[in-house]
């Protein structure tokens, strides 16, 4: 939809729902001023000129325009109302509406609109209440509307649930009625930052050694899957142990929305594809991860293992593809081996489940578990290695503990990084790939061989 449609269509829609008329008296309130003089600005500019410009220039542009309205026939307001109500005839020519100071909001992590009427964000790990909401269900759809249509999808009574990222790469999620009870529900998720290990420490993610630690693992090319729930950072610490591998291999990143920011040289990023309007085209996970073995990879990195693709991808780390990284959505590290061995047998091709332990026992060599704890900060919970073999009931080596100290009065989580002794098999694997054993690690396994030697 062009720029003129789209004003003028936005124009009509207001005015039909709200009785409104293009002049703005002294008294009227903002949202009657802004649907009149958008009328005005459609206009006023030069859509041809406006469609050679790039996004901030034509921002700019329209911004110039609007406040040249303002000063000749608009109604008499503060300075502050004045910009309030220029960029909200901008921001619902151009951008999301409402929605736009959110997104320009870098502490925002999370946005959640529960009908026209109720916005929610997540800062810090903590849900809040905005003062934010849409004229009605109509301005609401449209905005819906301008996001699905950027990656050639619709929403409607016939497909009610959408999936979708914005230019700038959040993930969206839609869902309308008759499905949703409350109205058109909107939830979008901020494109991560990345963070650096350094900045993880700093942010009490980690602790130093196991930082180091987990260096060493990812150099010696041991594959690990990161675990943990819905927002508990599984992407923000992949990204950072990507960070890891040796800039002379080659990579293949795969993800439903591409999100890793890897800094090597030889990075592929693939990302799935959904199906177009008339169901066709869709390019899932899976048929990425097997595609992925015949583009020569060193590490291959999938965002996250939800489906048949599980198996693609243990089959992969058995072939040769050692050292690569996924997450999966799981409570704890044994949650995480069984949930992989059920996604596993969601393939097409039959498995017996024996089958499927000895993959992910050969496949899998250490589960990093993540966890957002009730005062909302996100840390590293346990690191731990696989000791199971072949067909063997999975069997799980803690190597690493957070161990929490009871919530006090200011409700902030408190506790300490216990640091256990590493397996033989891993000690050596970390020896042979010439990796350093962080001193606490090498202490603790020490000491665990001592207490070995003088109980037998």
């Amino acid at each position: 939809m062009s720029l003129k449609e789209r004003l003028s269509r936005q124009w009509d829609d207001d005015n039909a729902s709200a009785g409104e008329t293009p002049a703005a008296s002294n008294g009227a309130p903002l949202g009657s001023a802004a649907s009149g003089f958008r009328r005005r600005l459609l206009e006023e500019i030069d859509t041809a000129e406006l469609v050679k410009l790039g996004p901030s220039q034509r921002r700019a542009r329209l911004e110039t325009v609007v406040a040249e309205l303002l000063s000749r026939e608009g109604p008499v307001l503060t300075s502050v109302e004045r910009n309030r109500l220029i960029r909200q005839i901008v921001d619902e020519s151009l951008g999301l509406g409402v929605l736009e100071p959110l997104l320009a909001d870098e502490s925002i992590t999370e946005i959640m609109v529960n009908g026209p009427h109720e916005v929610w964000v997540e800062r810090q790990g903590r849900i809040q209440r905005v003062d934010a909401s849409f004229a009605g269900e109509t301005e609401l759809m449209q905005t819906i509307d301008r996001i699905v249509s950027t990656v050639n999808r619709r929403v409607d009574e016939s497909s009610p649930m959408v999936d979708a990222r914005l230019p700038s790469g959040e993930r969206v999620n839609v869902i309308v009625p008759p499905l949703s009870l409350v109205g058109p529900t909107l939830t979008i998720r901020r494109f991560p930052r990345a963070f650096t290990f350094d900045e993880l420490v700093a942010l009490d993610t980690v602790d130093r050694a196991t930082a180091d630690l987990l260096r060493s693992m990812v150099r010696a090319r041991m594959s690990i899957v990161i675990s943990g729930g819905t927002g508990s950072g599984k992407t923000t610490l992949l990204n950072a142990m990507s960070s890891f591998i040796p800039p002379e291999e080659r990579i293949v990143t795969i993800e439903d929305s591409a999100e890793l920011q890897l800094q090597q040289p030889h990075v592929v990023a693939l990302e799935s594809r959904p199906a177009n309007v008339e169901g066709k085209g869709q390019v899932t996970i899976r048929d990425l991860v097997r595609n992925s073995l015949r583009m020569r990879p060193d590490r291959i990195v999938v965002g996250e293992v939800r489906g048949p693709e599980t198996l693609d991808m243990l089959q992969a780390m058995n072939t040769g593809h050692d050292g690569s990284l996924t997450t999966v959505h799981a409570n704890s590290g044994y949650d995480a081996m069984s949930r992989l061995e059920t996604l596993a047998s969601m393939s097409d091709v039959s498995v017996p489940f024996q089958s499927l332990r000895d993959q992910i026992n050969s496949a899998v060599d250490a589960i990093v578990q993540l966890e957002r704890s009730a005062d909302g900060h996100r840390r590293l919970r346990e690191v731990s290695v696989v000791a199971s073999r072949r067909r063997e009931d999975f069997d799980l080596r803690r190597v690493m503990t957070f161990e929490h100290e009871p919530v006090g009065p200011d409700r902030v989580v408190h506790g300490h990084y216990r640091h256990l002794p590493l397996p033989d098999d891993v000690a050596r694997r970390l020896m042979l790939a010439a990796q350093p054993v962080p001193t606490s690690y090498a202490a603790a396994t020490e000491a665990g061989r001592h207490e070995s030697v003088r109980q037998a």
